[in-house]
């Protein structure tokens, strides 16, 4: 069952098997190795800076620095992914499984968001990354009272079109040269919905089309799309 928190960073969700919490500096070599592992499966979606911008944080501390302090500010929702494998699974400790950020925050006549991800991609296929988006969105509408959530991709990616399309997502064409991925300027295709399009909500919507899932082939897996 679905926690919801309190309007203050740090924030913990959590559903089923999937949590999302904030970064700690403790999770470094963790986080680092999975992104080490995870260079070739994530490159092509990768979002990078232009040549002429000033560069991001240098090292993993000065990332969480970064981003917590942002977060206290409320302008972005930076989370890890975690996953709790199954029983029965070799190992079945919470596993740092990838990650989600909630940025571009902002109030006002907007009250809007946008959501990047990446996950690991041995755990890809396993409904995480549907299920945080879900967690997180459910967070932005009734809790930041937020209107409006959108997700940039690249027509590409057709793994993580996957998600938004199962997540029911409303698309809304295509943005030319819309982000810096992967050295480059990228066309995106956006895909949003607003609060009073998700009824009862988003983990509400994600668990009832899963259960219909179950009677279906196994959804492919779903890489990450950063915003």
């Amino acid at each position: 069952m679905s926690t919801v928190p309190e309007k203050r960073w740090p924030v913990v969700l959590h559903h089923a098997d999937v949590t999302l919490r904030p970064m700690r500096r403790r999770d470094a070599g963790d986080w680092e190795q999975v992104r080490r592992h995870n260079s070739g499966w994530l490159r092509p979606w990768e979002a990078t800076l232009p040549q002429y911008s000033s560069p991001g944080p240098q090292t993993y501390g000065s990332l969480v620095r970064s981003l917590n302090r942002q977060a206290r500010q409320g302008r972005m929702l930076p989370w890890l992914i975690i996953y709790q494998p199954e029983q029965h699974s070799r190992s079945n400790r919470p596993v740092l499984a990838g990650q989600l950020t909630v940025g571009g925050i902002v109030g006002g006549s907007a009250a809007s968001a946008q959501i990047g991800y990446w996950v690991d991609q041995r755990w890809a296929g396993r409904g995480l990354v549907p299920t945080a988006v879900a967690m997180a969105m459910d967070y932005c509408f009734d809790v930041l009272r937020l209107h409006r959530i959108e997700v940039a991709i690249r027509p590409e990616n057709a793994r993580s079109l996957r998600v938004v399309e199962k997540l029911g997502f409303r698309s809304e064409g295509l943005r030319p040269r819309y982000l810096h991925i992967d050295g480059d300027w990228r066309d995106h295709l956006i895909f949003a919905l607003n609060s009073d399009e998700v009824g009862d909500g988003m983990i509400k919507r994600w668990d009832l089309a899963r259960a219909a899932q179950d009677h279906q082939a196994v959804p492919g897996p779903e890489p990450r799309e950063a915003s």
